[in-house]
């Protein structure tokens, strides 16, 4: 029973918080949380959480109650709790390597994800733009896809952690076609949806009004959609995402793809924050999310809330077992 790795994320987050709470669980496989051990057993004993930690040497049962594995990921600098220190922006990065490395070579089902911070890395002057691009690079691969999902709701994006001013030169029929194409792979292979039914964002305002209110859904997003309607596919045109968004329009959809982050996610967010997860569409491997920061000002506290981190796991777990 290959273990998932979690990755605890920035120590002067919530991240060690939420991932004591997997001590709870037990499961088909073994759970294992790459963190610095000293530290989250400190951050145990300020939420005054009973666990006990232990190293995890191959084990091929589930821990028990009250159990959690551990991988050591040791910290460059003692950590203060809700304060950022660029020293261990490469503690982060080698949690994020590790768990890329096993899972690519096999030696785990995949990995779920408990918050960075961006910008600390950036600050260490190491370029990062999130979990997304680092596990896409390390893997090698052309195109990967964003996806949060609540139990009701899929959000898809075209474009991810680029300036809005970015975002209409990135909108090309290329990247289109890449993003629908791994979309609807991994609904029909990951999901079990035989015929996906998507419904496909404008990107400007009432879809761009046509063409008033701008062009790019009449040269670049209608034109590759109707390539996919005509294959048989079921796929809106661009639509409005004011009324997108609604319970008529979403009914009988099991994706929206949204043309950038704020556009999708917010609505996503607003009807299951705390219950979403973010999985990345189009990796060899599995990848689940929290879908929530770091919220430095909880760290310690006991207020950090740990279900979108459960959800992540559980669906991962799904994922594999499929």
């Amino acid at each position: 029973m290959l273990p998932l790795y979690v990755t605890s994320g920035e120590p002067a987050g919530i991240g060690p918080d939420i991932c004591l709470s997997l001590a709870a669980r037990i499961d088909e496989r073994p759970i294992v949380v790459l963190a610095d051990l000293p530290m989250l057993q400190a951050r145990a004993n300020a939420l005054n959480i009973q666990v006990q930690l232990v190293e995890y040497d191959g084990q091929i049962e589930s821990s028990p109650v009250g159990t959690l594995y551990v991988e050591h990921v040791p910290l460059a600098e003692n950590v203060v709790l809700g304060e950022l220190n660029s020293k261990n922006a490469a503690y982060v990065l080698e949690q994020l390597r590790r768990s890329a490395d096993y899972a690519m070579t096999g030696k785990s089902v995949g990995v779920a994800t408990a918050p960075v911070q961006k910008s600390v890395i950036n600050d260490a002057g190491i370029e990062f733009s999130g979990h997304t691009e680092y596990y896409q690079e390390f893997a090698d691969v052309k195109r990967v896809v964003m996806m949060l999902a609540t139990k009701s709701l899929r959000v898809a994006l075209a474009t991810t952690h680029l300036p809005l001013r970015a975002v209409a030169d990135a909108i090309t029929p290329e990247r289109l076609n890449q993003v629908i194409d791994i979309l609807l792979h991994d609904l029909k292979t990951k999901f079990k949806i035989d015929q996906p039914n998507i419904l496909v964002c404008g990107l400007n305002p009432h879809a761009g009004e046509g063409g008033y209110l701008g062009m790019e859904e009449i040269e670049v997003i209608n034109p590759v959609l109707e390539s996919y309607r005509a294959q048989g596919i079921r796929m809106s045109l661009s639509l409005p995402a004011d009324t997108l968004f609604t319970p008529e329009h979403l009914k009988d959809a099991d994706a929206v793809l949204a043309m950038y982050h704020d556009q999708g996610l917010p609505v996503l967010k607003s009807q299951g924050f705390g219950e979403a997860i973010n999985i990345t569409l189009g990796l060899p491997f599995i990848r689940t999310s929290v879908d929530h920061g770091t919220a430095l000002s909880l760290a310690g506290t006991g207020l950090a809330k740990s279900s979108s981190l459960h959800v992540a796991v559980d669906l991962a777990l799904d994922l594999a077992r499929q």
